[in-house]
């Protein structure tokens, strides 16, 4: 399986992490787990046998664009065929710029994205299967991004705040003190709440927790630290609130995580 990322367009920089591509050169069959990561990914399946799920031996298709809400359980993902999956990633607050529906309605969910965007998202699809050149397809993508971004500008008005916000619960170890972080602002902690649903469909602290966890996941992958300078680097109040955690997110303690169980971990290809 082949992995890549790509850089979104200027504009896009602020609300898309990557453009994303997954395939494979023939047909094989997949087990995915899927752990919390705090984004909401857009995927077109343009393989010619569209995407597949495996269940008690039968075969289940699935959406051919399929929108992946915030996961916060893990869950497991038997894929079949030859992968050529597209996809976008969107930063934790941003996604919500580009729905009608509130983002949380998507939680834990693989919606059909044909039932969220209607004529516009098969239109969509049918030119990224005409398009001959991922430049093209790439292009497409933010043509169709950017139209939804000015039709739902009302939705940015609080953009602004919420980047600082998210910027004060990733770096400055505050996800478990509310006040605090709305007192910075000069806002109260009911309306920071409100905010912070809107805009990344969790309310601050099971962010915040998604945050710490991908911090330690990176780390554990990496096999170079003990579990104890994990849980303090990531901070995590001590080891077993770290393991507590962790066996959350992924089903297994730290020391029975395997890595390669997972494209979530996937280190993308050079370009």
């Amino acid at each position: 399986m082949r992995y890549r990322e790509y850089i979104p367009g200027s504009i896009l920089k602020r609300y898309v992490q990557c453009y994303f591509t997954c395939e494979s050169d023939t047909h094989i069959v997949t087990e995915d787990k899927v752990f919390a990561s705090g984004k909401v990914e857009l995927m077109f399946n343009l393989g010619d046998d569209g995407p597949q799920r495996l269940v008690n031996g039968g075969l289940l298709s699935q959406p051919r664009v399929q929108l992946w809400g915030q996961t916060i359980r893990p869950f497991t993902f038997t894929s079949s065929g030859k992968h050529a999956m597209l996809g976008i990633r969107f930063f934790a607050h941003t996604a919500a710029c580009f729905f009608e529906e509130p983002i949380a309605d998507f939680n834990d969910q693989v919606t059909d994205f044909h039932d969220v965007a209607g004529k516009h998202g098969r239109l969509l699809y049918e030119k990224l299967l005409d398009a001959p050149l991922l430049t093209r397809r790439i292009a497409l993508i933010e043509e169709f991004l950017l139209a939804r971004l000015l039709r739902f500008q009302p939705k940015m008005g609080k953009l602004k705040l919420m980047n600082s916000i998210i910027h004060s619960v990733n770096h400055d170890d505050l996800p478990d003190n509310i006040n605090a972080v709305a007192a910075r602002y000069g806002i109260s902690s009911r309306y920071l709440q409100k905010v912070f649903l809107a805009y990344s469909g969790l309310t601050p602290n099971p962010f915040g927790k998604i945050s710490r966890f991908q911090k330690s996941l990176q780390l554990v992958t990496q096999k170079e630290l003990p579990l104890t300078t994990i849980a303090h680097s990531c901070g995590y109040y001590d080891q077993s609130h770290f393991i507590k955690d962790f066996k959350f997110f992924t089903g297994f303690t730290p020391s029975h995580f395997q890595p390669e169980s997972s494209t979530d971990l996937f280190v993308p290809l050079s370009n």
